[in-house]
């Protein structure tokens, strides 16, 4: 038993493990702005743009019944298509793709520019004995 702790422990404490623990927080809260961001902000502004429609209000009755909101279908227990909501979903699946492009392209851009810098030049090997040697004979020759 003290072997199955140790092995869990080994395996829950691994950096891959605490790093995606970290990035799955990080994520729940990256995705509370965007979802606000999508339904505060740019939701508005494109139901404007489309004459005042809301997605999230989009629905088609797959029953009997003629319902003007979606809340009033379901309270009633109607069965619905609520298309609006997929769109909803969809648009901020886009916005989400796009955050995360562009925060992994400013992180490839700036380690690129790091790996970029110029390494100091190696310094020059030292000559084998062989080419001391030979160096030496040849500056013999040339005093003769």
């Amino acid at each position: 038993m003290a072997n199955f702790i140790q092995e869990f422990k080994d395996f829950a404490m691994r950096g891959n493990v605490m790093d995606m623990a970290v990035g799955v927080i990080i994520g729940g809260a990256f995705g509370k702005i965007v979802t606000s961001l999508v339904n505060d902000v740019l939701m508005p502004v494109i139901s404007l743009a489309t004459g005042g429609i809301d997605f999230t209000n989009l629905f088609i009755t797959l029953g009997d019944g003629d319902f003007s909101t979606l809340a009033q279908a379901q309270e009633a227990g109607a069965s619905v298509l609520a298309y609006g909501s997929f769109i909803q979903n969809v648009v901020d699946f886009l916005i989400v793709a796009f955050c995360i492009f562009c925060v992994i392209k400013a992180i490839n851009v700036a380690t690129k520019k790091k790996d970029e810098e110029p390494a100091p030049a190696p310094a020059e090997p030292e000559p084998t004995k062989e080419e001391v040697l030979l160096a030496e004979i040849r500056d013999l020759l040339a005093k003769k």
